[in-house]
């Protein structure tokens, strides 16, 4: 429990740095690298140079030995569960054998793409386990206009996964022409939240989503765009931010024009902020490229008879200056 607290405020503290260019991830593990086809696997007995090899994994996950009948299985193992089963073969003919074996050149990955609103755009090799966060972490957090949401993109399937891994992913894959992919939100991966935080596969492409806007428009202090930043936006509080609504607003009927879900056609909310205002009613959550209309509020019929007499209203304050009377039929 201790190290899980040590290693998640390390990560906080790297989420706030702009880290060190680099495009290698190399912390080892317990298991460490997983070996896959590509890489390259060099083996030395000591005294005994007959038994050496260096051999490419084919495709199978295999290596093909000179001392071996059949193919020598080493996908998905690391160089010391390698070293342990070269250890057995040559134990059929040497009695003691000094083994080192290593993985010379590692080509089994493809790197992990990071784009978006993050500090440190490119491509990272992984060489062992890694999750969203430190990835994250790695290419210096995310810019100020980052969004609330991050998608990861699986290009490929995940290689030496678990079951479960494999299994939280099936439901991803569309009808087989589009890429897998999963959304994550980045308040729930700060907050240390495990379903929030996915280990990451090489070949994996994350994207850091920018935020996206709301519009308030009409009688309100300065009508504008506003990004919904991470946690996202009420409809009181981006008011607010916009320095609040002009006096002669219809405050008990703003209008929210709302897209339907996969549709480029809006939906209509009516909405009276007055009672959001007063706690009396539920504030709504703004959603991207919502619309939010504050008309001007209808004069009331004694207010229009108060213009009248106090010449307010130009356009009548002249009629009655110019000697014409008019009637009024209500």
């Amino acid at each position: 429990m201790k190290r899980n607290i040590i290693l998640f405020a390390v990560s906080i503290f790297c989420l706030i740095q702009i880290v060190s260019a680099q495009t290698t991830v190399r912390v080892s593990e317990t298991r460490g690298y997983l070996i896959g086809p590509g890489d390259k696997i060099a083996g030395k007995v000591l005294g005994e140079g007959q038994f050496d090899f260096e051999k490419t994994v084919d495709e199978n996950g295999n290596i093909e030995l000179p001392f071996s009948d059949t193919p020598v299985s080493v996908m998905c193992k690391n160089e010391r569960e390698v070293k342990g089963d070269f250890t057995k073969l040559l134990q059929k003919y040497l009695r003691s054998p000094q083994v080192d074996v290593n993985v010379t050149e590692r080509k089994s990955r493809p790197p992990v793409t990071v784009y978006g609103e993050i500090k440190t755009q490119g491509p990272v090799l992984l060489t062992r386990q890694t999750r969203l966060f430190e990835l994250i972490s790695f290419s210096g957090g995310v810019t100020e206009d980052a969004g609330g949401t991050i998608k990861v993109f699986r290009t490929q399937p995940p290689m030496c996964a678990d079951k479960s891994e494999e299994d939280s992913w099936k439901n991803s894959i569309g009808d087989g022409l589009e890429v897998p992919s999963q959304m994550y939100s980045l308040s729930s991966l700060r907050q240390g939240r495990e379903d929030a935080n996915p280990i990451i596969y090489p070949g994996d492409i994350i994207i850091v989503e920018r935020a996206l806007p709301v519009y308030i428009v009409g009688e309100v202090h300065s009508p504008q765009g506003i990004y919904l930043k991470d946690g996202g936006s009420t409809l009181y509080e981006a008011i607010a931010k916009i320095g609040g609504i002009n006096r002669d607003a219809k405050t008990k009927e703003i209008t929210i024009h709302r897209l339907k879900a996969n549709s480029k056609d809006r939906e209509i909310i009516k909405v009276n902020y007055d009672l959001i205002k007063a706690g009396k009613q539920k504030d709504v959550v703004l959603e991207p490229y919502d619309i939010v209309e504050v008309d001007k509020s209808k004069d009331s019929v004694l207010e229009q008879i108060l213009k009248i007499a106090i010449g307010v209203g130009k356009t009548t304050a002249g009629t009655l200056s110019g000697g014409i009377s008019q009637r009024i039929l209500y």
